[in-house]
């Protein structure tokens, strides 16, 4: 009896911690919880290159003449950031 109940919580604290866990993983749906900002691009969307597993992804746009590059690692919560200033490739 006594094993049958250590699984049985053994079971439910892991389950309540698989829940938490995976409901505090959620930049990519969470809307813009950074700075402050003052307007939205959404005319043009960005171009994104997924790699393979292990390797942080990459979205690239232009922004008034200047691209912009973010590298970014699925829901870590960190990324990188490279600007290519006047780049000709931006109208």
């Amino acid at each position: 009896m006594r094993s049958t109940r250590r699984r049985t919580l053994a079971a439910a604290v892991a389950a309540i911690t698989l829940l938490t866990l995976a409901g505090c993983s959620a930049k990519g749906s969470e809307p813009f919880k950074d700075a402050p900002r003052s307007s939205k691009d959404n005319g043009q969307p960005a171009d994104l290159v997924r790699m393979p597993d292990g390797f942080s992804n990459v979205g690239t746009k232009c922004d008034h003449g200047n691209r912009l590059y973010v590298a970014y690692h699925g829901d870590s919560p960190y990324a990188a950031i490279a600007v290519v200033a006047d780049d000709p490739t931006c109208n």
